[in-house]
């Protein structure tokens, strides 16, 4: 038999070892004893359009839990949205420091609903990730994005638990379009051609870093056609 309390105090140590070191920081932050760079610094305002390093999933994190740290991120982006007001449906559907995406580097089609983390999380990932991809696939940034939508007040397909998207806590991603005009959907594309399977495969990898969960076509039949995207507690990339 192996573990116990003194393997448990073991695997304890470091993370408090962790905690003790960022206290540590944060007080010769606060003390003015230490300057670091606004993307080194957790406790600046998260920059989406900087290169991402190894503050921004504590950022994001700050993000998800701080409104107005949310809503200065996301007016670093290039994104186009506005306010939405906070609304409570009933039966767990409510929206909450949510916007309304319109647009931005990426034609949308139409404008969806989102979390201000979600958006946060979808504008790193279209300029970190997205754009990216389809540079190093076919030489030509991506103008547009087909979607499934975001908010829609439901259960998980097969559970009684809500599903992300009955706070618009998560987007559907359906498709691309290219520069040149050639659409690039996951239906088609996901077996499709080696540079078609190469992009989405990329795509679908660099989503896992910004969203905590991303389900694609491997995952199950009822994600063939697209990549769910959310900001919920499970880490999850397939």
């Amino acid at each position: 038999m192996t573990g116990g309390p003194r393997a448990a105090q073991g695997r304890a140590r470091p993370w408090l070892l962790f905690l003790l070191l960022l206290a540590l920081l944060g007080l010769c932050l606060g003390r003015g004893w230490l300057e670091l760079p606004p993307a080194w610094n957790p406790w600046m305002p998260l920059d989406v359009q900087a290169p991402p390093n190894l503050m921004t999933p504590l950022k994001l994190r700050l993000v998800r839990e701080d409104p107005a740290r949310c809503t200065a991120a996301l007016a670093t982006s290039a994104l186009r949205w506005e306010p939405v007001e906070d609304r409570d449906h009933g039966d767990g559907c409510v929206l909450s420091n949510s916007v309304r995406l319109r647009g931005g580097p990426l034609q949308l089609g139409e404008s969806f609903l989102a979390t201000c983390q979600l958006a946060v999380a979808f504008a790193i990932f279209e300029h970190h990730g997205l754009q990216p991809a389809a540079q190093a696939v076919y030489g030509q940034p991506v103008v547009g994005i087909e979607h499934y939508g975001s908010y829609a007040c439901r259960n998980i397909a097969g559970s009684q638990r809500r599903s992300q998207h009955a706070t618009a806590n998560a987007l559907r991603i359906a498709g691309f379009r290219l520069a040149d005009g050639r659409r690039i959907t996951l239906a088609r594309a996901w077996n499709g051609d080696e540079r078609e399977q190469r992009f989405l495969r990329l795509v679908r990898e660099a989503a896992c870093k910004p969203f905590n969960t991303v389900l694609g076509p491997e995952y199950n039949a009822a994600h063939r056609d697209h990549l769910h995207l959310d900001m919920g507690r499970a880490r999850i990339c397939r």
